[in-house]
């Protein structure tokens, strides 16, 4: 195959060669030399001469996408489902166009919607219910360590993590817009409960980490520090320069006897 045919074969035809072809038809040029005159073959002349004789023109039909199977007004349905319940399915959404509008959408065709319109399937951002007075406390506690820098280099946070064999895994979706991260139905409280599952603490600071401590059964402020802080973290925090030790408020951590250790050992916290 020559060069030319080769491009043929692959390259659309531009608009000036079009303009061509229909010209050298006015002329009275068969199909054959007009394609030996564009490099184009003559099912290609013949067809851009048929759409210029019937339709007035020769440009090229858009046949990119397949034709649109919801109208706009069914698009805003989709979208104002999404926004009143962000945790609704598509196939859900899919279910309740086809009921009103008696014809069939697929759950990929919301999912497109959806997605033209800005909205995306995240993960919803997991929050306690707070109350006020917990509000104001979180407030304070920021306030008064606005303006530190350097000194949290010198934090080391504490805190336990449980990993539940009950709960779901966290796959859930809600549809939101870019930046709605933090609207109120865009979050899904999460409350915990019993459930099977195994608990581990463990520290951070901002150059390294202590080991993870599994705790079974019920943690109370003896067992806080017989398997918590004497064992690991007061050998971490022995061995940095400068430490200030960040815990959580819970009852076992706030115990007088706890609280004494941590005079004891000279060690600065901050709650």
């Amino acid at each position: 195959m020559s060069h030319r045919k080769q491009l043929s074969a692959f390259d659309q035809v531009s608009e000036f060669n079009r303009g061509r072809i229909v010209a050298y038809q006015d002329c009275g040029l068969s199909f054959r030399e007009i394609g030996s005159r564009v490099g184009r073959n003559q099912t290609t002349v013949k067809r851009i001469c048929d759409r210029w004789m019937q339709e007035g023109t020769t440009d090229r039909c858009d046949r990119s996408h397949p034709p649109q199977c919801t109208t706009s007004r069914e698009e805003r349905q989709i979208v104002r489902m999404a926004v009143t319940d962000r945790s609704v399915t598509s196939r859900t959404v899919a279910q309740h166009i086809e009921s009103v509008t008696h014809h069939s959408v697929s759950a990929r065709t919301i999912r497109c919607r959806l997605q033209q319109s800005g909205l995306s399937a995240r993960r919803p951002l997991l929050g306690l219910p707070l109350t006020q007075n917990h509000t104001r406390l979180h407030r304070q506690w920021c306030d008064e360590r606005r303006m530190w820098v350097a000194e949290w280099n010198e934090v080391v946070f504490s805190d336990e993590s449980r990993i539940c064999l009950q709960h779901h895994d966290g796959r859930i979706r809600v549809w939101r817009h870019r930046g709605g991260r933090m609207l109120n139905s865009c979050v899904m409280h999460h409350h915990t409960g019993r459930a099977p599952g195994i608990m581990v603490r463990g520290g951070i600071g901002y150059h390294s980490r202590t080991p993870l401590v599994r705790i079974a059964g019920t943690l109370n402020s003896q067992r806080y520090i017989s398997e918590v802080l004497e064992p690991v973290l007061l050998p971490y925090l022995q061995g940095l320069s400068i430490a200030i030790f960040q815990q959580d408020n819970a009852r076992p951590h706030m115990a007088r006897i706890v609280q004494r250790f941590f005079v004891n050992h000279q060690i600065e916290l901050i709650t």
